[in-house]
């Protein structure tokens, strides 16, 4: 049991929270006692891909947290909300809508490397205490802005949507909607709201991205649906729901839900090893003379992961070592 469970987070729960429900699965089902991690962080109102790590594919949570994320979200114009999202009050009004032909005109301001305020709702530290919690003890909360990457962003094709928990789904539903707006809409259409894709780069705040786009479009909005489609390698067709993970848990059939620890290093090139350099690599010891590219490899022998390595002026250094 080492690898990977991908879980359709529903709205609700916490990252950490589906990290326990797992945990508690495994315990239902009488599976051994394992660590349980999860590959990078979703907010109680968003929805989607959740990476969850067992056993040595924990060792490998750091690299999902810093892999690209895909999402889909909704703007909803003329509110502001202290959280940015449907969960908070709502501190500034507009009366100002955008027009389907400004989107279109403003997106292409926010692709590519950008500045970013994070929203002063979020985990970052300041002065050593999370910012939320100053937030919510009504002190005054000012981040720095930090430079983020958006791969691409655009109306959303066929956005899918979060069902509750409880009503097990392993896919997305389509909208019967463009980008939050009619198909066929006229480009002069005036929006209340619209739902766009972004592929981002780690450290990217969805809200903050919200905030800033209604700003250029001279009015203001707060994200009212957030669902993460994609995260590294893994998508929405490979997740299952809180629901199948308990029954496939209870009738000891996890397994078949489970991806290999090797899913997450999806690029990156593998090593056949010897025996005797794999003995080494299992004792943290450096490897000299090993013909291959510079750069990350995964250390195998016979098919079984040894360690994530690092190739650099011709010495082959361990980065995670596996327990295999």
């Amino acid at each position: 049991m080492h690898g990977w469970l991908i879980v359709d987070k529903p709205l609700g729960p916490g990252s950490t929270d589906i990290v326990s429900a797992v945990k508690r699965a495994l315990r239902d089902g009488g599976y051994p006692k394992m660590k349980v991690g999860h590959g990078g962080t979703l907010d109680p109102l968003a929805s989607g891909v959740l990476p969850v790590a067992l056993g040595e594919a924990t060792k490998l949570s750091g690299r999902m947290l810093d892999a690209d994320k895909v999402y889909d979200f909704t703007i909803r114009f003329g509110e502001e909300t202290s959280t940015l999202d449907a969960e908070g009050e709502v501190v500034m009004t507009s009366d100002m809508r955008p027009t389907l032909a400004d989107m279109e005109a403003v997106l292409p301001r926010f692709t590519g490397a950008i500045e970013q305020i994070p929203p002063i709702y979020s985990a970052l530290k300041v002065g050593g205490k999370r910012a939320y919690d100053l937030a919510r003890a009504g002190e005054e909360v000012k981040l720095a802005a930090r430079s983020v990457t958006i791969r691409s962003l655009a109306l959303a094709p066929h956005p899918s949507i979060p069902s509750p928990e409880g009503e097990g789904r392993d896919e997305g539903k389509p909208l019967p909607f463009r980008g939050g707006v009619g198909v066929g809409a006229e480009r002069s259409e005036v929006l209340n709201e619209i739902t766009l894709t972004a592929r981002v780069s780690k450290g990217t705040y969805i809200r903050a991205l919200a905030r800033d786009i209604a700003y250029a479009l001279d009015t203001v909005g707060h994200v009212t649906m957030l669902r993460r489609t994609k995260a590294g390698p893994f998508t929405l067709e490979q997740a299952i729901s809180l629901d199948k993970l308990r029954e496939a848990a209870k009738a000891r059939e996890l397994e078949q839900h489970l991806l290999p620890l090797t899913a997450g290093l999806d690029d990156i090139p593998a090593l056949p090893v010897t025996p005797d350099q794999a003995g080494a690599l299992r004792q943290g010891r450096t490897l000299i003379g090993i013909a291959a590219k510079p750069g990350l490899h995964l250390a195998i022998e016979n098919d079984v992961p040894v360690a994530l390595v690092e190739l650099c002026e011709g010495e082959l250094r361990v980065v995670r070592g596996f327990n295999l």
